[in-house]
């Protein structure tokens, strides 16, 4: 038997008076509401029907639901800091769902949550679970080489073309995060120059993003001749490389390596903690602050031709040492250096919240 209207029942605080499980509840229910908790926010997360769990990108643990009485209204409420926005995605059955009450979603199985506090994210729009994201026109076929197998590296001008922006992890911002969408907007608002866009697509990442040449011999010496075979508008001679996390790594790796190639980097909570073997020990990020590029850095490389925007989530609270001490000493050896703090997690709703501003800074937009 379904309870009757209760005024304690927890979910009237986040503006649902109504019956938990009834058809005026559900039609209420929205994407996760947040009220106070002392100095973060209490979010609501609801799920209709079966057993479930809510999961974070950026938590390694799940968050079981429960079930209110006898109905089908499922919930958990979590304590969230301040200024978050954060991926998440319900388990039921063995299955990822996206939240059916958020139209916040990315990819066909995830959403996106903010808490009241958190500045909007424009040009970027929510992705529905049913929605087809645009792909670009261009299909580069790269086969063999260097790094050898095959992969198709996808091209898109953006207000005509220009400087190349390398997107690593490039299937991301492809499938979840419509970047070609996004790019596109913030061209058209005056906040992004004309570029070309290349998405190159991760093969495996712990190799290619690690501290080693191979991959940025096989840009500079394959890819980029691919591109100008292609005819695409583009200046492959400003490169701008875009990485987040142990793409952050690389290429901040390539700009040192490879300073003739790469003068232009926006890179998000890079993964600076890396040295070789840590990703396998017991606990990666306690090793010696900055790791394998905070060396590199103090053998005395002149970066006066490099400029490099850093980010990092406000809550990444163990990368932040690692993530600073690469940052100070990219300006002391002459980097023109932008630093931000995104109100995120490890997480790619955080990326995308400093991918575009970082990127168009690179490119000398204020």
């Amino acid at each position: 038997m379904r309870r009757a209207p209760d005024a304690e029942h927890p979910f009237a605080p986040y503006g649902l008076p109504d019956v938990p499980g009834t058809d005026a509840f559900w039609s209420r229910a929205g994407a996760p509401a947040s009220v106070p908790d002392g100095e973060g926010w209490r979010t609501l997360f609801l799920w209709r029907g079966s057993p479930a769990s809510v999961l974070f990108e950026s938590r390694p643990e799940r968050v079981p639901l429960r079930r209110w009485a006898d109905t089908d209204c499922w919930y958990a409420e979590v304590a969230l800091p301040t200024r978050l926005r954060a991926t998440y995605w319900f388990l039921s059955g063995g299955q990822a769902y996206a939240d059916p009450l958020n139209p916040a979603g990315v990819g066909g199985d995830r959403s996106v949550a903010a808490t009241p506090d958190c500045p909007p994210q424009p040009y970027w729009p929510p992705v529905g679970p049913d929605d087809v994201l645009p792909l670009p026109r261009t299909r580069i076929r790269w086969t063999g080489g260097r790094l050898g197998g095959r992969r198709t590296v996808r091209v898109q001008p953006v207000g005509g073309g220009g400087p190349v922006v390398l997107l690593l992890d490039g299937d991301d911002w492809l499938h979840l995060h419509p970047a070609t969408t996004a790019f596109e907007a913030a061209f058209a608002a005056g906040a992004m120059p004309p570029v070309t866009l290349m998405f190159l697509p991760a093969g495996d990442r712990e190799a290619e993003f690690a501290c080693r040449p191979e991959l940025w011999e096989a840009v500079r010496d394959e890819l980029l001749p691919l591109v100008k075979e292609a005819g695409v508008p583009a200046d492959p001679d400003r490169l701008v490389v875009a990485g987040q996390s142990l793409g952050g790594l690389s290429a901040l790796y390539a700009a040192l390596r490879f300073p003739e190639l790469v003068t232009r980097v926006a890179c998000q909570s890079g993964a600076f903690w890396w040295v070789p073997g840590a990703a396998d020990g017991p606990d990666p990020l306690g090793g010696e602050v900055g790791g394998t590029v905070a060396a590199l850095l103090r053998e005395g490389a002149d970066l006066s031709g490099l400029r490099i925007a850093f980010d990092v989530g406000e809550h990444e609270r163990r990368m932040l040492p690692h993530c600073a001490l690469v940052e100070e000493l990219c300006g002391k050896a002459g980097a023109a250096v932008r630093v931000s703090r995104s109100p995120s997690g490890h997480d790619r709703a955080g990326w995308r919240h400093a991918l575009l501003q970082d990127v168009a800074w690179t490119l000398g937009a204020p």
